[in-house]
């Protein structure tokens, strides 16, 4: 008795009008995709007798069918590369092109400016551990003033002293005469004592014009120096240019201070300087009284403080000490023949 023939399965039926299978009772495996097999947008092949919307074989190389591409996820914003930042047009979420905005140029230059100087700080931090060239900061403390003429005639008939240096360049620098509180000196002492060397005029402190602070290099050290100004009334003298840090002095009017002064903080102290004169001037009691006011002969802590710093700064720095290297474990080795 012969055996029993296999009946076909659904899925040899669906496939039964578009040819023959090499394996027609195996059934095969594969994900079941829906849709039209397309084959790349090709039409379907002649004598398929399948439904349209039958589910679709995978690919198989016997018979030469494949397989839709099981469709992907829906693109999408696209991220902006630096070529499109920099560059003529700027995709958008759409697919398309348009030219940039501005605002995005501006935005995408001040970013590589950033990241241009912090990798500057970096290196300059990253020489600095690795031994580079660090100058020692120091302070200094001055003192100095804007001698008058005479404070009894009208203010369009004041003048006042200055002092001309001449810099690395060759060009004239015009200053308020200044220089280091010493030992024992109060800061009008120092002022009164710089003017009459820088200048030769001898004069006396009538009030206090301010403090200036800035910071140079010199030497191979930063330095952060504060002069402390004060105003002060002609007793006597002459000019004169004997001192060697001095090129050339002058009798300046006090009008013409804002436009013969070099330094901005300087030109501030005489406008300044013009509205103290004119309040003094207006009581001659009140003249007086702020003289006395002005006359000190003992220093205080600070100006102490700031003289012996002067002093160091004057003094040729120490070599540096040798450092002794420790010997490791802790006995000394004994010497042959002992």
């Amino acid at each position: 008795m012969s055996a029993a023939q296999p009946s076909p399965t659904p899925r040899d039926d669906a496939g039964a009008g578009e040819g023959t299978s090499q394996h027609p009772g195996r059934r095969r495996r594969g994900r079941r995709r829906r849709g039209r097999g397309g084959g790349g947008g090709q039409a379907q092949s002649a004598g398929s007798g399948a439904a349209d919307n039958a589910p679709e074989r995978p690919h198989d190389p016997a018979d030469g069918t494949a397989a839709r591409p099981k469709p992907g996820p829906k693109p999408g914003p696209r991220l902006v590369s630096e070529s499109d930042r920099t560059g003529a047009t700027t995709p958008t979420r759409d697919g398309e092109r348009h030219p940039p905005k501005p605002s995005d140029l501006v935005t995408a230059a001040a970013k590589r400016a950033k990241a241009a100087t912090s990798g500057q700080r970096k290196d300059r931090a990253r020489n600095r551990g690795r031994g580079g060239p660090r100058l020692r900061t120091v302070r200094e403390t001055s003192a100095g003033g804007l001698v008058i003429s005479d404070l009894s005639r009208p203010f369009d008939e004041l003048s006042a002293a200055l002092i001309g240096r001449v810099d690395r360049r060759g060009r004239m620098m015009w200053s308020l005469p200044k220089g280091h509180i010493e030992t024992g000196e109060t800061a009008e002492q120092t002022a009164i004592r710089e003017v009459a060397e820088e200048t030769g005029i001898h004069g006396s402190v009538v009030a206090p014009l301010g403090k200036i602070d800035y910071w140079f290099v010199s030497e191979g050290r930063r330095i952060h120096k504060t002069v402390h100004h004060y105003l002060l009334r002609s007793t006597g003298g002459e000019l004169s240019d004997a001192d060697y840090e001095v090129a050339e002095v002058a009798w300046v009017p006090l009008v013409e201070l804002p436009k013969r002064l070099t330094y901005s903080d300087e030109r501030r102290l005489a406008r300044m300087a013009e509205g103290v004169i004119a309040e003094l001037t207006a009581d001659p009691g009140r003249l007086a009284q702020s003289e006395a006011e002005n006359i000190r002969t003992e220093p205080n802590d600070y100006e102490k403080a700031a003289a012996a710093r002067n002093q160091r700064r004057k003094d040729p720095t120490p070599p540096p000490s040798a450092r002794r290297r420790r010997r490791r474990g802790g006995r000394r080795p004994t010497p042959p023949g002992d």
